[in-house]
């Protein structure tokens, strides 16, 4: 049963146009409609925009038609800007897509019908409503709020003309055990539904403050344009009470229809959604994802419930029709590169082969229990492995399951991750040197159906209502396991998996991992991996290194420790604060080395400073376990050439490598330190040289216009700045929830072929080597040309009285202007303008015109490392200094 309005809901008013001049609204695409309401045997009279007499004007034909459906309390104004850009798209000869956005009847424009309308009815309306258009197919709907269900099931119901699905945000089913959203339930109730929806504006004031940013006053008053009085809001107060709360609700069984049949269509699907909205959060898109796997989805950081206020939704629409949704050369790429992967090992080989190997896998340097290292064996991980993964099992994770993990490195997170890969579970890793902010972002957005953690780890899930069932890896009693939500610990998923039976393992091109990274230049970005990709990422270090079956590997970052089993490892992470790498100490490397005979050691760039730094406590003893290391390895940043000495001189017969990667690609060049003070010996290079392609990596370089932005074009040629384009079998799959990310990841890629944008900046030399010059976003273009900061940066770091130095632009783009911030040594105790001499030796080792310099304490970095410098927020930073800010620390 709906709640009752006001009597006003009884009155009814003809369909009218819109008054001229509301913001944005093009008064030629309006037009009233006449469709016959079958069930009263009445004809009803629509407001619609369309823009089908302006394609008839243009001698075009339509290649489809877009269908779209507002929500509440909304009407067609809020499709203003699809229907005006795809009509200028068709003008500029482009493809012309009619464009129909309706008004719902007793809602904007239309038709106030003095009749409730609960949802089976509205479906039936526009059903209506395209019979009378003569809507002809390929159809793609495309819906809000409450107008995507609706428009949903106009797709149900019309599955020969629709072409495909498109949804703002919006939800198709209420989980029985969770209330409907707080804002909903306090309009629903009965002393309030009137007043709130009907008889005073509230309800749609509150929607229009819920954009990002606030709405300009001419915007609110275009959306405010229909519902100027109570009359004019029956609908809002119609749409409100028929939310079906319960299986009671009039329209409980006609949602159950739709999301029932949504789940059954294969056309092409798109989501864009705004995580900042109170209404749909990402549980409704997770919903939907399951229920429409294939679809494309983009969330837009920062967007809310009016998504299509706060970005740009139109074009993103376009983008993905004009792409022909999935084209063939894509298809055929991406099964070419499965075949090709098919034949690798899985990760959890060696687990198999060495079952019953007493030998060494894993050490705990800082174990949960204990004032030793704890020592794990290949037969201990293995069995831990499978009766982890029996236990998921048998608790109900199953393949395509969400899992992130909270759990510090140790071996509970080796064992824990292995028994995930092994049953098909996608394991999602953010770890904690994003910090909270950074982390909440990740865990919310990848959706997980499980958390498995530590203490930590659960407190902030449960105090920040991050999803998923929790599992923890430690014991509780009864009242803490209540407090943190805990429905499992390992030890109970180990004794109910005792008997080790697991299901089928996954296959190669099933979705394994969605990593995050270190959000230095933005947002973390989740970034998938299937599970032959992340057996290729093994096989390219297994290669590079030769790490293998005996090798003992120290890994002062996590994702490298994680990898040691599915190289054959031993592996060890030394003792440390894996939110905070510049806190290793070279005692703590020493002892780590010694744990498991380390031949390899992989370390961060802000580690090895610190290790350097405290080398003068090392003893005879860990001098000695320091000289058994092979190879060392740092990456996440770049590293000098001072710096990667030093650090060689602690380990005398190693061979000292800087590999080149990122999340999305772990090693895609290398070079030793020999290779760097070689191609140091080469002037006015310009950047830090990371090396020649590894194994069968590919890398190409697109040449930046003008504006400082890449281009299409792929070249190969030497001594062209462009971006960096990398391929190779280890390249990531897609970012996750990113569909417009991972196109512009792709574009100008070679068809067939898997190819990665990676952001950075550089060139190839004459002898095949690439040299990295800054971010793409850091590129600074001037009124002299396009500069990358790396170069001057090193210029001015040559200065002694210099630490480090940051360089980025202020002002408009295509004229900004050069600013130089810098660390001093000794350091400055606050932000200053730099002193003139320094000014002018800082200007003297440079040849592009420095418009002024800073001196700060400390340069902002990322958290992951400790060594990014932060240019974007730099560049805020100075700007706001120089036009007169206070001197506060960057």
């Amino acid at each position: 049963m709906s709640p009752r309005l006001p009597r006003a809901a009884e009155l009814r008013s003809p369909a009218t146009l819109p008054p001229l001049g509301l913001d944005g609204l093009d008064p030629a695409f309006s037009r009233i409609v006449t469709a016959t309401d079958a069930a009263a045997s009445v004809s009803r009279d629509w407001h619609v925009l369309d823009n089908a007499d302006r394609l008839a004007e243009l001698g075009v034909t339509p290649v489809g038609t877009i269908l779209c459906v507002h929500g509440n309390p909304t009407w067609s104004y809020l499709w203003r800007r699809l229907v005006s850009k795809a009509t200028d798209a068709a003008a500029n000869g482009g493809e012309a897509w009619r464009v129909i956005a309706v008004d719902q009847l007793d809602m904007g424009f239309s038709e106030r019908t003095g009749e409730r309308r609960p949802l089976a009815q509205r479906v039936r309306d526009l059903g209506a409503l395209t019979d009378a258009l003569e809507l002809d197919g390929p159809v793609f709907t495309l819906g809000h709020d409450w107008g995507g269900v609706v428009s949903l099931g106009w797709a149900v119901d019309h599955p020969d003309l629709l072409a495909g699905v498109m949804l703002l945000n919006t939800a198709v089913h209420q989980p029985e055990a969770d209330p409907i959203p707080a804002p909903l339930r306090l309009a629903l109730q009965p002393a309030l539904l009137g007043k709130a929806t009907v008889a005073t504006p509230a309800f749609l004031e509150t929607t229009l403050a819920l954009a990002h940013p606030a709405l300009p006053k001419a915007v609110k008053d275009g959306y405010r344009a229909p519902y100027s009085d109570a009359t004019r809001r029956v609908g809002i107060g119609g749409f409100v009470a028929d939310i079906p709360v319960d299986a009671d609700h009039e329209s409980f069984a006609e949602l159950t229809r739709i999301s029932s049949g949504v789940a059954q269509l294969t056309v092409p699907a798109l989501m864009l959604w705004g995580p900042r909205d109170p209404i749909f959060s990402d549980k409704y898109l997770d919903d939907l994802i399951d229920r429409l796997p294939h679809a494309d989805v983009h969330r837009f950081e920062g967007a809310g419930h009016l998504v299509a206020e706060d970005v740009d939704y139109a074009g993103a629409v376009l983008t993905w029709l004009a792409d022909g949704i999935r084209s063939a050369s894509t298809d055929s790429a991406a099964a070419t590169a499965a075949a090709a992967d098919v034949d690798r090992q899985p990760l959890w080989h060696y687990l198999d082969e060495m079952r019953d190997s007493d030998d060494t896998v894993v050490v705990d340097m800082v174990p949960p229990t204990g004032d030793e290292p704890r020592v794990v064996s290949w037969k201990l991980l293995s069995r831990r492995v499978r009766q982890i993964a029996a236990g998921l099992s048998a608790i109900g994770v199953k393949k395509g399951d969400r899992v992130s993990l909270l759990i510090p490195p140790s071996a509970d997170l080796v064992a824990v991750l292995y028994a995930c890969l092994r049953i098909g579970a996608i394991v999602v890793v953010a770890d904690a040197g994003l910090g909270l902010k950074g982390l909440t972002r990740a865990v919310r957005g990848a959706c997980p159906d499980h958390i498995i953690g530590a203490a930590t780890g659960l407190a902030a899930a449960r105090a920040l209502g991050w999803p998923g069932q929790k599992i923890s890896t430690a014991t509780f009693p009864a009242p803490v396991r209540r407090a943190l939500d805990i429905s499992y610990s390992l030890s109970d998923l180990i004794s109910l998996g005792s008997d080790e039976i697991m299901p089928e393992p996954p296959a190669p091109t099933d979705t394994a991992a969605v990593l995050f990274t270190s959000g230095s230049t933005g947002p973390a970005k989740g970034v998938v991996y299937t599970h032959a990709q992340l057996s290729a990422v093994r096989d390219a270090l297994a290669a590079q290194y030769g790490v293998g079956v005996g090798t003992g590997l120290v890994a002062g970052f996590a994702p490298f420790a994680l990898l040691g089993p599915a190289l054959g490892a031993r592996s060890v992470t030394p003792d440390m604060d894996v939110t905070s790498p510049k806190t290793l100490t070279a005692t703590a490397v020493a002892a780590a080395v010694a744990a498991v005979n380390a031949t390899v050691v992989f370390l961060s760039p802000a580690a090895v400073a610190n290790v350097v730094a405290t080398a003068g406590e090392l003893t005879d003893a860990d001098g000695e376990a320091l000289a058994g290391v092979e190879r060392f390895l740092s990456a996440g940043a770049p590293v000098s050439e001072p710096l990667l000495a030093a650090i060689s001189a602690l380990m005398p017969n190693a061979t000292a490598h800087t590999p080149y990667g990122m999340t999305e690609g772990l090693l895609m060049t290398d070079i030793t330190l020999d290779g760097i003070r070689e191609a140091a010996a080469e002037a006015g290079a310009g950047g830090v040289c990371v090396g020649t392609p590894t194994g069968v990596t590919r890398v190409r370089i697109a040449p930046l216009d003008e504006t400082g932005r890449s281009t299409e074009e792929l070249t190969d040629e030497p001594n062209v700045t462009g971006e960096i384009i990398v391929s190779a079998p280890h390249v990531e799959d897609h970012y996750d929830r990113l569909w417009l990310t991972h196109r512009a990841s792709r574009r100008g890629g070679v068809p067939g072929e898997r190819w990665h944008r990676t952001g950075d900046v550089g060139h190839l030399d004459s002898a095949g080597r690439l040299w990295v010059e800054g971010r793409m976003p850091h590129v600074i273009a001037t009124a002299n040309g396009v500069l990358t900061p790396v170069g001057p940066e090193q210029a001015i770091e040559r200065l002694h009285e210099i630490a480090r130095a940051g360089v980025v632009g202020v002002g408009p783009d295509g004229n900004r202007q050069v600013v130089a911030v810098v660390e001093t040594v000794p350091p400055a105790r606050s932000v200053s303008l730099a002193t003139p001499e320094l000014a002018t030796a800082i200007r003297g080792m440079v040849d592009v015109p420095i418009a002024a310099a800073l001196v700060v304490p400390r340069l902002p970095t990322d958290i992951r490392h400790n060594s990014k410098i932060n240019r974007s927020a730099l560049s805020d930073w100075a700007g706001d200094i120089l036009a007169g800010g206070r001197m506060t620390h960057p």
